[in-house]
């Protein structure tokens, strides 16, 4: 297994959870780019968006509902919080299983860069 997030969700590399249930795992980003920089990983190795198929849309639905949730704990709903999906290289997926990054506490600009 060379997934470096198939290696944290096998409990291979620590990682700082903040979340947890059968299907999803939900961690502190290692190089934070906002106060809450979480990532929401599936526990299914799915590499990219380009992967999903319509028997995902739950699993995408829970990715985008935690993320809500853990902005909401972290009281970043009322203000504002950002939620992305990089898809391959030139978007900056660096990491190719797919994960949900959720970034709240700072101003946002956009376009994001």
């Amino acid at each position: 297994m060379s997934c470096l997030f198939c290696k944290i969700i096998a409990g291979e590399i620590p990682a700082s959870k903040v979340y947890e249930d059968d299907q999803l795992i939900a961690f502190n980003d290692i190089n934070p780019q906002a106060p809450m920089h979480v990532l929401v990983v599936p526990k299914r190795h799915v590499a990219t968006l380009n992967d999903l198929s319509a028997s995902d849309d739950g699993l995408v639905g829970a990715m985008v509902r935690r993320a809500a949730a853990l902005a909401k704990e972290k009281s970043f709903d009322g203000p504002g919080y950002r939620t992305v999906f990089n898809c391959n290289g030139q978007a900056g997926q660096t990491v190719f299983h797919l994960h949900l990054h959720v970034l709240g506490g700072r101003t946002m600009t956009w376009p994001p860069g």
